[in-house]
């Protein structure tokens, strides 16, 4: 899909020089705030299961990824105070613009996953392997409060792997099934939405 790909580069670059400022003030306000620097990268499983370093503003004190890497409820005491805010309106994200600038990754398409869940997905669930992932998807908007939904259970990390995640992957593969220009513009809007 060159127009896909063509709109990902154009306003990515475009996003990139329009918020340059304000990123760099998130960023000299996270690197202050805590030790650890100012982004947080992490690799995650891209187009063909090829491995990419995802980028995000900081949210946790450093090195809180080796307790778990789901994020549990809105309190996890892992979260900074900065990171707190930067979580709930999404803006930890901003930095991914440079993966999308680069090719990792597309405005809408499956959000990437970490290989230590992406090992366990079944022949039918690895479809979602076979597009670029996204910075935003259907299952991201229909799992807004993912979070708080993991914190309600006595184990989260198995309630996401048995329910969470092949509720997601079942979204996800009817959206690759399905997918089309205008319907990316809309889940663009309705993410904007969601978080406002």
């Amino acid at each position: 899909m060159i127009a896909k790909r063509l709109f990902d580069f154009l306003v990515s670059f475009v996003a990139i020089c329009f918020l340059l400022l304000p990123g760099f003030i998130i960023a000299i306000i996270v690197a202050f705030g805590s030790k650890g620097g100012a982004f947080y990268r992490q690799i995650r499983v891209g187009k063909n299961e090829k491995l990419f370093k995802l980028l995000k503003f900081r949210t946790m004190y450093s090195g809180s990824d080796k307790k778990g890497l789901l994020t549990i409820g809105s309190n996890d005491n892992r979260v900074t105070m900065i990171g707190r805010f930067l979580r709930k309106t999404k803006l930890d994200e901003l930095p991914q613009l440079i993966n999308i600038f680069v090719g990792h990754m597309s405005f809408v398409g499956p959000r990437p996953e970490v290989l230590e869940f992406t090992i366990l997905y079944n022949n039918q669930q690895r479809k979602v392997l076979s597009v670029r992932p996204g910075l935003t998807d259907v299952a991201s908007i229909a799992f807004f409060n993912e979070s708080e939904i993991l914190a309600a259970q006595q184990n989260p990390r198995q309630y996401y792997i048995d329910v969470v995640m092949p509720a997601k992957l079942v979204l996800n593969i009817e959206y690759i099934n399905n997918r089309s220009f205008f319907k990316d513009i809309g889940i663009i809007l309705k993410t904007i939405a969601r978080i406002f």
